[in-house]
C-alpha cells in the first residue's frame, strides 16, 4: 500500500487520514495543533512533529488547510522533507488566481502539484462519498487517478488549467451558501406567520432544485430571459415576503429586492425574474 502524508487534520483532513489508514495505507499526519494529529494514532496514523517530518518518504502529500496563506506557509515548511517524486494533492478551497500562481511556481521548481478541492464533509470522507474535482497536468492526474477514486464517490478531472477546480469549488459553495441564506429567510417568514420550520421544509420539498438549474438556470446561462415569471411580479412577491417578515433580520431577500429595483428601473420589468443575472451572461 501507499505511504502518504496529510498536512492539516481538522475535521475533513482527519476524516481523510482515518479512512486512508483503514484502507491499509501507511499514513503520517501533521497539524498545527498537535493534539488533533495525535488523536488519529488510534487508527494507526503516525503524528509528525513538523510538516517536513510528515512528508518525508511519502509518495503522496494531501493538504487540507484553511486558506492560501496557510497553504503557502505549510508547503514552505514541508519542502525540506519532500521527495522529488512525491505528488502534492491540495484539497484546500483557495482563491483561483493564487492557486494558478502557486501551481506555476511549484511546477517550475519541480514540485508535482494537483489542486483537488472537494464537495464532501467528514462523514463522506470517511466513507469515500461525495465529489472530488481535479485540475493540473493530465499525466500527473492519471498517475493518481485510481488512488483518488478510493477517497471519494466521484472524481471529476477539469483539465490542465491550474485554477479551474478552484473556480468550480466556488460555484458549488456559492450555491450551498445561497440556498442556506434563502432557507433562513423562508424560516423567518414562517416564524412571522406562526408556521414551524419543519412545515416550511415540507413545502420546499415540493421543488426539484436540479430541475430549476437545468431548466431556468440553463436558459439564464444562455442569456434567454423570456418571461415565464415576470420580474415585476417577482418583485411584488418579494415585497410580500419582506412585509410578512417585518423587522426580523433577513439574510438574502433584501439584497435581492434591491437588485430587482435596479433592473426594473433599467427597463427589465417585463423580463423573466432570472434577468437578475443579465450582467453575468451574454444576452441572446
Amino acid at each position: 500500500m501507499s505511504k502518504i502524508a496529510f498536512l492539516g487534520t481538522g475535521l475533513l483532513g482527519a476524516a481523510f487520514a482515518e479512512a486512508a489508514a483503514k484502507r491499509g495505507d501507511t499514513v503520517t499526519a501533521w497539524n498545527r495543533s498537535p493534539d488533533k494529529a495525535r488523536a488519529l494514532e488510534t487508527f494507526g496514523v503516525v503524528a509528525a512533529a513538523s510538516p517536513a517530518d510528515a512528508v518525508r518518504g511519502a509518495t503522496r502529500v494531501h493538504i487540507v488547510l484553511k486558506d492560501d496563506a496557510v497553504v503557502e506557509e505549510v508547503l514552505a515548511a514541508a519542502r525540506a522533507g519532500l521527495s522529488p517524486d512525491a505528488i502534492v494533492i491540495d484539497h484546500t478551497t483557495t482563491l483561483p488566481t493564487l492557486t494558478a500562481d502557486r501551481a506555476k511556481r511549484l511546477n517550475a521548481a519541480g514540485v508535482k502539484y494537483l489542486h483537488c478541492p472537494v464537495f464532501m464533509g467528514p462523514p463522506a470522507a470517511r466513507n469515500a462519498q461525495g465529489t472530488m474535482m481535479v485540475a493540473g497536468p493530465k499525466a500527473l492526474y492519471e498517475s493518481v487517478k485510481a488512488d483518488l477514486a478510493k477517497m471519494t464517490g466521484r472524481v471529476e478531472y477539469f483539465g490542465e488549467r491550474a485554477d479551474i477546480a478552484a473556480v468550480n469549488k466556488l460555484f458549488g459553495n456559492a450555491m450551498i451558501i445561497g440556498v442556506a441564506a434563502v432557507m433562513a429567510d423562508v424560516f423567518t417568514i414562517a416564524q412571522a406567520s406562526n408556521v414551524s420550520a419543519d412545515d416550511a421544509i415540507r413545502t420546499l420539498g415540493f421543488f426539484d432544485l436540479n430541475s430549476l438549474v437545468s431548466g431556468r438556470g440553463a436558459a439564464m446561462a444562455k442569456g434567454n430571459f423570456t418571461a415565464s415569471f415576470e420580474l415585476t411580479m417577482a418583485r411584488k412577491d418579494v415585497r410580500l415576503m419582506l412585509e410578512t417578515a417585518g423587522s426580523r433580520p433577513m439574510s438574502a431577500l433584501p439584497a435581492v429586492a434591491a437588485r430587482m429595483d435596479q433592473l426594473i428601473a433599467a427597463g427589465h420589468g417585463a423580463d423573466d425574474a432570472s434577468v437578475l443575472g443579465i450582467d453575468a451572461v451574454q444576452r441572446t
